[in-house]
């Protein structure tokens, strides 16, 4: 009587299980007990490959049926030291890494082109409302000197002799076989014997090229925009990569950000302060007039409704307020008439009447008696 173990019991299935159910299950206990995630354990590395063979065995629809009918019996080869195992096929980018290869690619196999980063820089009130860009970008393109073939026109290519032009190569690393992308042709089957003399046998050339950005209003810092399809072409009719606009906003001279709100610092005069004063105010849309309370003191803010950033995304038409944080200037220099003005303002006002003043020695003497 055989003394190994049941295929479908090593996976954790039932005699019914559908190939896709044998594949996920295999993929699982693959990740799980690999040797190269398990360093030194024989135990997790006898168990992997349990697994393996099992697996060579049931995604096999030929040998699963042997199996099913004869069980461990008469299996041949398929039940030896040996399998062989198209790990990129289970796998894939996933644990491609772990194998030493990337998704296999036949000759025909799409390859998808890479993204860009492009760096546009923005002026703060183009952030805030939005703004249509021209940029000048370099991105791969088709080569037209050789269709896109790498090879001088009218030269044809060479089939691979590494992968004799299958675009995968079989190698063995330990007790399994591994199907992997020919790493001389890169999955293609052939190779260019008679580069063109332009994209060098690549396939694509440089190419300078112009878009239009649109930027939505109320756009922050460091923002990415992408633009599907606007990247860099792909290869045996893969599609494009993607186009990423990274935004930069330059600072403001009198205006910063705190969301969609636009903080402003004014300084007021010690009169204005005093007596209260109507005065003008620059904002994103445009001046208006604050009305200065009189009595106001340094680090007040005042707030502007509705003249802050448009709020991203949304079509209510909703604004950010501005912040107005207003500090009083106190004059440096005097005419002998101003500073005896203020001297007579002193003694009918009365120093010690201050509030300010008298707030701070009060809270002086509570701390200090």
């Amino acid at each position: 009587m055989s003394t190994k173990r049941d295929y479908y019991e090593i996976l954790g299935l039932s005699s019914e299980a559908t190939g896709r159910e044998i594949k996920t299950s295999y993929r699982r206990l693959a990740h799980e007990l690999h040797p190269d995630k398990n360093p030194g354990d024989k135990h997790a590395e006898e168990k992997f490959k349990e697994a393996t063979q099992a697996y060579s065995v049931l995604a096999d629809p030929e040998k699963k049926a042997q199996y099913d009918h004869y069980g461990h019996a008469d299996l041949g080869q398929g039940a030896s030291e040996s399998y062989s195992v198209n790990i990129e096929d289970i796998f894939g980018d996933i644990f491609g890494d772990i194998f030493g290869g990337g998704r296999s690619r036949s000759r025909t196999a799409r390859q998808r082109g890479s993204d860009l980063r492009y760096d546009l820089l923005l002026s703060f009130e183009e952030a805030a409302f939005g703004v249509e860009k021209e940029i000048e970008l370099e991105r791969l393109e088709p080569c037209k000197t050789c269709d896109a073939t790498g090879s001088e026109s009218g030269k044809k290519q060479a089939t691979c002799k590494t992968c004799s032009g299958s675009g995968q190569v079989r190698i063995s690393q330990g007790f399994f076989a591994v199907t992997q992308t020919c790493p001389a042709c890169h999955g293609a089957g052939q190779i260019v014997s008679d580069p063109c003399i332009d994209c060098r046998g690549t396939k694509l050339m440089e190419s300078k090229q112009k878009l239009t950005i649109k930027v939505p209003p109320g756009i922050d810092n460091d923002t990415k925009l992408r633009y599907t399809g606007e990247g860099n072409s792909g290869l045996h009719g893969g599609g494009r990569g993607d186009l990423y606009i990274v935004l930069t906003v330059r600072q403001h001279p009198i205006f910063s950000r705190d969301g969609f709100d636009v903080v402003c610092d004014m300084p007021i005069s010690f009169t204005q302060a005093t007596l209260g004063a109507e005065v003008e105010v620059p904002t994103l849309h445009g001046k208006t007039l604050l009305k200065i309370s009189p009595g106001t003191q340094t680090g007040h803010v005042f707030t502007l409704i509705g003249k802050g950033i448009p709020h991203l995304r949304t079509r209510s038409g909703r604004k950010g307020d501005q912040l107005v944080q207003v500090t009083v200037e106190i004059p440096k220099k005097l005419s002998e008439e101003q500073r005896q003005a203020l001297l007579n303002f002193a003694n009918l006002f009365g120093e010690d009447n201050l509030p300010s003043q008298k707030g701070f020695f009060d809270k002086v003497k509570e701390l200090f008696g």
